[in-house]
């Protein structure tokens, strides 16, 4: 395979990225921001492995959140290396996209939360000695989205959060509500929590953070799967948790932000969500905890986060896992090649403003393309 340098063809890469913009289907979000991200973010990684003469296909599935990203990569992609198509299948949700990648079913898996050790070591199966390295590509927020008639403008503590998911706090006008909306006319409403029936690394997400920080009030575990039960409408994927939110009266929700299109988010300890605030919480938050050589997973600690007015409190990371050595090394080239421009910055540029996350920070850029270069 003949590699050659990005920048080259940045142009091209560029102009697929506009015209994308023009018609992207995240939309605007109440109480959100989708601004270009600061000059610090991802400005210079080209990336290698664009070989414009590769032809095949490249099977992968699982985070909804990364869905919309994952369209505008395929369409950007696509502009420069048309011979090779690329399926991925969000309805698998994170869970279902490990679960299919351990298999062998996927030449990668998409997913809001690295491999767990046992994961890891099933990996060795498929992938060799070396395992499966996961590779931070996309960064968002988890969003809360709610529907109450009348309230536009909704402030929550990360304690008032835990008790309106644990169930503890049940109407709209709970005075810990009231407290966080000084001024505001809330209606005695019932809350209805809206969450996710599947595996989702998204309610991995949420529920680190609401154990991380307000540890009295959730004593629920940290999960993949939704752990409360009751006053509870359980939806499959991010998008029907959206929907389900909107179609009701008093809900309240949880999805990846890029996926809430219209729909009212709230301020979170009094911070929107913004990219430039995804990212400074990746930057004061994140750290690389790997598992394997080459490995890129990353530990958040929410608690770094509080108190801060410029970082978003609830960030998303989320990874394309791929194997360190692939059994077909023609689909290694194949999928090395995607993965290689969607951590590029044009691929990162292509998801801020079609999906509206934050660019990845181009020292973890350099870092996914040290390990793509290891992968066979």
């Amino acid at each position: 395979m003949k590699f050659k340098n990005v920048a080259a063809t940045g142009a091209v890469f560029m102009a697929a990225a506009l015209a994308l913009s023009a018609c992207s289907s995240s939309g605007t979000t109440s109480g959100s921001s989708t601004t270009s991200p600061s000059s610090s973010a991802s400005a210079g990684v080209a990336g290698p492995t664009l070989d414009t003469t590769l032809k095949g296909t490249v099977t992968a599935g699982g985070s909804s959140a990364q869905a919309n990203a994952e369209n505008a990569w395929v369409t950007a992609y696509n502009a420069q290396v048309a011979g090779v198509t690329v399926n991925y299948d969000k309805s698998q949700g994170s869970g279902g996209g490990v679960t299919n990648f351990l298999a062998g079913s996927y030449d990668f898996a998409g997913s809001d939360s690295p491999l767990k050790a046992d994961q890891q070591t099933s990996s060795q199966t498929i992938c060799g000695p070396g395992g499966a390295v996961n590779l931070p590509v996309y960064l968002d927020g988890v969003a809360i989205i709610y529907n109450l008639p009348g309230v536009t403008n909704l402030n929550l503590s990360t304690e008032t959060l835990a008790k309106i998911f644990s169930l503890a706090i049940t109407t709209w006008n709970d005075p810990a509500i009231v407290a966080d909306n000084p001024g505001a006319t809330l209606p005695a409403t019932a809350i209805t929590t809206v969450a996710r029936s599947d595996g989702s690394g998204t309610t991995q997400n949420f529920t680190n953070f609401l154990s991380q920080n307000a540890p009295t009030v959730w004593t629920f575990p940290a999960s993949n799967a939704w752990p409360v039960t009751g006053n509870v409408s359980a939806q499959k994927g991010g998008s029907g948790v959206v929907q389900a939110v909107g179609a009701g009266s008093g809900t309240i929700g949880y999805a990846d932000h890029s996926a809430i299109g219209a729909a009212t988010a709230a301020t979170i300890n009094k911070v929107a969500f913004s990219q430039e605030a995804a990212t400074a919480a990746f930057s004061a938050a994140a750290t690389t905890v790997p598992t394997t050589t080459g490995d890129l997973s990353q530990k958040i600690d929410y608690t770094k986060l509080t108190g801060m007015t410029d970082a978003y409190p609830i960030p998303l990371v989320s990874y394309q896992i791929l194997c360190t050595v692939f059994k077909d090394p023609a689909q290694a080239t194949l999928t090395k090649s995607f993965i290689g421009f969607v951590a590029s910055s044009v691929g990162q540029k292509v998801a801020a403003k079609n999906a509206g996350s934050a660019p990845i920070p181009d020292d973890m850029l350099t870092q996914i393309q040290t390990t793509l270069a290891t992968v066979k």
